[in-house]
């Protein structure tokens, strides 16, 4: 991808102040934008995380709003939804949130965009785990054109189809201009623990597997491996996910889809091995029972189609990864636990 590939362009980056959307903007500030509007409602997300630049303009608020939509600018050139409701458990929790959050986001912001004659690409952020099989046997490599089922394990999977769907129909419909961008399990600096709302449970606190081993493993906590830790993913480094995005966005074919994938697959045992080996931790691992509704076992994303069609590869390994954001957790510790204890209160009473 050239290196002037937004110079000068006005982009659109929903869901901009999440760890992945801030990350993205960070690297398209380095190709000289003539401007970046960020949209984000700090659901899950923190205001810490938008960089201080004259190119951004922030509008705090939900996607779905009425006014945030009728007053984005009609020339736009670039847009990533990158909006979600963050995680699996939030949204059996409440489904209805999700479907706020992640349905109908994607809906109305697809209608609005789709009368913008001058939109080069919208790039939206879909999920692997929806279409991957649902196995604890040996996997295989899940590829763009996996079949889809209709049983998922929760309405985070359902939500991130749907939105599929939906750029699917606005492509043949209204001739929108989407890439779909199928995310693997990313992690890296920017995820906050805690950031954002209360959402009901104490993922609002404790999220995904990677920042919540290495909190714990710098606190010479015991590593929780539900399933004892043979369940697998792909795990991706959140700049390698920033420069995937962008790929799509410069080289996607419109109506397409690609996997932002290392091509790697890790077992949660073995992540939280090399945690405990970078930070030190001396505490043995805490072997649990699989989780109830998790039928997703193991996975990992096929490189091939992105690498050669957008010509897209993931630089950074899992080891050099984890010691480049447990470098960031412990620079960052006081802004995380600020996050995390705005839901003392809510943690004690459940």
């Amino acid at each position: 991808m050239g290196e002037t590939t937004f110079a000068g362009a006005r982009l659109l980056v929903v869901g901009g102040a999440g760890f992945v959307g801030s990350n993205l903007v960070l690297k398209l500030l380095e190709q000289n934008p003539r401007e970046i509007i960020i949209v984000d409602n700090l659901l899950s997300s923190d205001i810490a995380n938008i960089p201080a630049d004259p190119r951004i303009r922030f509008v705090y608020g939900p996607i779905t709003d009425d006014r945030i939509l009728r007053e984005l600018p009609d020339d736009l050139d670039y847009a990533w939804h990158l909006a979600c409701y963050h995680g699996n458990q939030s949204s059996i929790h409440d489904p209805l949130a999700d479907h706020e959050n992640n349905t109908l986001t994607s809906l109305k912001l697809f209608n609005r965009l789709k009368d913008m004659s001058g939109l080069k690409k919208v790039v939206y952020a879909a999920a692997g785990c929806a279409v991957a099989e649902k196995t604890f046997d040996e996997a295989k490599a899940t590829q763009e054109d996996a079949p889809v089922s209709l049983y998922h394990d929760s309405p985070y999977s359902i939500s991130k189809l749907i939105g599929e769907l939906y750029g699917n129909y606005f492509w043949t419909r209204h001739q929108l201009p989407i890439v779909k961008a199928r995310f693997q399990n990313v992690y890296g600096p920017r995820e906050m623990l805690g950031a954002g709302r209360w959402r009901g449970t104490v993922h609002t606190v404790w999220r995904n597997v990677t920042p919540t081993f290495i909190w714990k493993a710098l606190n010479k906590e015991a590593l929780p491996l539900d399933n004892g830790g043979n369940a697998s993913r792909d795990f991706i480094f959140v700049e390698d996910m920033a420069r995937g995005l962008m790929a799509c966005a410069a080289r996607g074919k419109a109506g397409d889809i690609y996997n932002l994938a290392s091509g790697v697959e890790t077992t949660i045992l073995e992540l939280a091995r090399i945690i405990n080996e970078v930070t030190g931790n001396p505490t043995p691992v805490d072997l649990r029972p699989a989780r109830d509704w998790d039928r997703s076992g193991k996975r990992f994303g096929s490189t091939e189609k992105s690498r050669r069609e957008i010509g897209f590869e993931a630089g950074v390994s899992i080891r050099e990864g984890i010691e480049k954001t447990v470098a960031w957790t412990l620079a960052n510790k006081a802004n995380i636990a600020r996050c995390m204890a705005q839901h003392d209160y809510f943690m004690a009473h459940l």
